[in-house]
């Protein structure tokens, strides 16, 4: 992920003032700032699937990337993300308490 995506991704995923899309929309406009728009929704919605589980997801390494496997009321969602990802959904307090800190190997 580049650099000015992940800081993107961070800051529209950070608790704290939203960062407005109506004041920004030439960052949003640009490609990197749709891809940030794209990543940082996903992952809210992984962390709501997270808060809501009534377990703690399972958590893998598959291929290089962090397998969770959340679930959910019907059934199991399982979502892949890279590195950067998984560090920006893990500094999130509602999935905080929920994920453990060390990735499997």
């Amino acid at each position: 992920m580049h650099a000015f995506v992940y800081r993107l991704v961070e800051r529209l995923t950070h608790e704290g003032p939203a960062l407005s899309r109506n004041r920004h929309f030439h960052t949003f406009a640009s490609p990197e700032g749709k891809q940030a728009l794209r990543i940082a929704r996903r992952l809210r919605s992984i962390a709501r699937d997270i808060a809501a589980a009534p377990k703690p997801p399972g958590l893998a390494r598959d291929r290089g990337r962090v397998r969770l496997e959340i679930p959910i009321a019907s059934g199991v969602r399982t979502a892949l993300l890279d590195d950067a990802e998984w560090q920006l959904l893990h500094r999130m307090p509602a999935v905080r308490a929920a994920l453990p800190n060390d990735l499997p190997n």
